[in-house]
């Protein structure tokens, strides 16, 4: 089975945004078969719209699957690993959340409102790599240490790196490689 990468674009996104085609071509230069599906509704997203598509995405068969997500689509990705009946080899988070972001970023709490059901995204997925930058305008390092714990997660926390946005100057994100071939291994 052809070792595959599904990444998950966040709020107010678009597949080939930030480091997303840099990840993808380097991925591909390694073997890996990669898609970045088009998230509906990337403005006023739904829970439940963006756990199908990732259903969809993923297929009846997880096992070699690694799922990457960006933002909200961190959130968007453990929803769907609690109701999935298929197992993926892993699972890298960058600036994810599993709490509110309040304020502008309420919009987005019907991803959160319900906490994770940290038991089922275990036996859904063999490891989790959060990716952290300790300067996130967005996403505050307390996220980080709430995904460690309930989730188990290691996580690497990067220095001024801001949302890993195309905004903050992010086209490349050798860690977010790095953590995928780590899985992959």
């Amino acid at each position: 089975m052809a070792r595959r990468v599904i990444i998950i674009h966040g709020f107010q996104s678009e597949p080939m945004h930030g480091f997303r085609p840099w990840l993808k071509k380097e991925l591909e230069a390694r073997g890996f078969e990669v898609s970045i599906p088009a998230m509906p509704n990337p403005n006023e997203p739904k829970v439940e719209e963006w756990v199908a598509t990732i259903d969809r995405e993923v297929g009846q068969t997880g096992d070699g699957c690694i799922l990457l997500g960006h933002s909200l689509g961190c959130i968007a990705i453990l929803r769907y690993l609690e109701r999935a009946d298929v197992k993926v080899r892993g699972v890298v988070l960058v600036a994810g959340f599993i709490g509110s972001l309040g304020g502008e970023f309420s919009i987005l709490d019907e991803f959160v409102r319900a906490p994770v059901d940290a038991e089922r995204v275990k036996k859904a997925c063999k490891k989790i790599i959060a990716i952290f930058s300790d300067n996130d305008p967005y996403v505050p390092l307390e996220q980080a240490k709430l995904i460690e714990k309930k989730l188990g997660a290691k996580t690497i926390v990067l220095h001024a790196r801001g949302h890993f946005s195309s905004s903050d100057g992010t086209t490349k994100l050798p860690e977010a490689l790095e953590a995928i071939l780590e899985i992959s291994n």
